[in-house]
């Protein structure tokens, strides 16, 4: 099945994020999600701060040609493997998020800079360029890669709310499609359910030995991003 377009997906993305946390109250925001450290308001702004990222990308033009896809964009993301870096990330989103005078901050924030990016995706010229994170994308690529992020991130938002939904099909789908890129021929075991796979690509989850088998010699590129 062909992926929806990204901005539609993103759309879906950020809705089905805002669907979760619009109602939870301060205490939920404080429980722990599956970003170690962090809390469902530090995960959050987390990803509040990457839709203000794709407003200012969106509203800057970059010549091309771009030098990565919404594939390839992961296998060179800038920092990774750092692990000095991920924790001061880690502990700056702790201590911004904390500045809030309640929780329920950063969904308001959050709820007024979706929208926005979204918008932005979807008046943005499909046959253009932005520069992002030392890299130049075609501007479909990038919203792809906004989508992957929200929907692995709303996977690890809903850890400790067992009654959240889980995140939209159509945002699933473009993130399905960037794993299946990253895990290169012969793409994801079949018998993985979509959550599963993504949680397994993202490092979320173990390889089981079952998988390891059916995966052979590409059970060592897990996970695919993390």
């Amino acid at each position: 099945m062909k992926p929806p377009a990204p901005a539609a997906a993103l759309d879906a993305a950020y809705s089905g994020l805002t669907a979760v946390v619009r109602d939870l109250a301060d205490a939920d925001l404080l429980l722990p999600t599956a970003c170690r450290g962090w809390t469902v308001a530090d995960l959050l702004l987390h990803v509040t701060l990457d839709a203000q990222r794709a407003l200012v990308a969106l509203h800057t033009p970059a010549d091309g040609p771009p030098d990565v896809d919404s594939v390839t964009y992961w296998r060179s993301f800038p920092g990774s493997g750092n692990a000095e870096a991920a924790a001061a990330h880690a502990q700056w989103v702790r201590r911004a998020a904390a500045a809030y005078e309640r929780p329920s901050g950063v969904v308001g924030r959050w709820t007024e800079t979706a929208p926005a990016a979204v918008h932005a995706a979807r008046t943005a010229d499909p046959a253009g360029f932005v520069s992002t994170q030392d890299h130049v994308l075609a501007v479909p690529d990038f919203v792809a890669t906004l989508v992957t992020e929200a929907v692995i991130h709303h996977l690890d938002l809903i850890a400790s709310l067992p009654g959240a939904a889980g995140p939209p099909q159509d945002a699933v789908a473009v993130t399905l499609s960037t794993m299946e890129g990253l895990a290169g021929p012969g793409g994801l075991p079949a018998e993985w359910a979509p959550a599963e796979a993504l949680r397994k690509s993202s490092g979320r989850d173990e390889l089981t030995a079952a998988d390891r088998q059916a995966l052979g010699a590409r059970a060592d590129q897990f996970p695919l991003i993390a």
